[in-house]
């Protein structure tokens, strides 16, 4: 069982950045590629990015391509989303999840775990 705990959200203003964080206990994290979902109010949770296991292969949704970037430290059990000239359509809770497969993984369904959710607020 793996428990992941996002953290870094908040309210910063269109062009602004920010970083999210997901710490995971219970198992290390080194053994499932790691993905970041966001859910907007009233729509469904849309990918976003997923790391290979070693961080060598990444993968982005078209919307963020260029402005975010996902990496891990597996010393730290940690993984990472950086987010660039934010726009107020990135506004959502943005998850992190872990996923017991090979490649990158954009479906909800192919991940395992999740976190909490932590919220993101861009003002125009």
């Amino acid at each position: 069982q793996v428990q992941l705990v996002e953290s870094g959200g908040g309210l910063v203003q269109a062009g602004g950045s920010l970083r999210l964080s997901c710490a995971a206990s219970g198992r290390t994290l080194s053994s499932y590629v790691m993905g970041w979902f966001r859910q907007a109010p009233g729509k469904e949770r849309e990918f976003v990015a997923c790391i290979s296991q070693t961080g060598g292969d990444t993968y982005y949704a078209d919307p963020v391509k260029g402005r975010f970037t996902i990496s891990r430290d597996n010393a730290k059990n940690t993984v990472y989303l950086q987010m660039n000239s934010l726009e107020p359509e990135d506004t959502a809770v943005y998850y992190c999840a872990a996923s017991n497969l090979y490649g990158t993984p954009a479906m909800k369904n192919q991940y395992l775990y999740w976190g909490q959710g932590t919220q993101v607020t861009v003002s125009s």
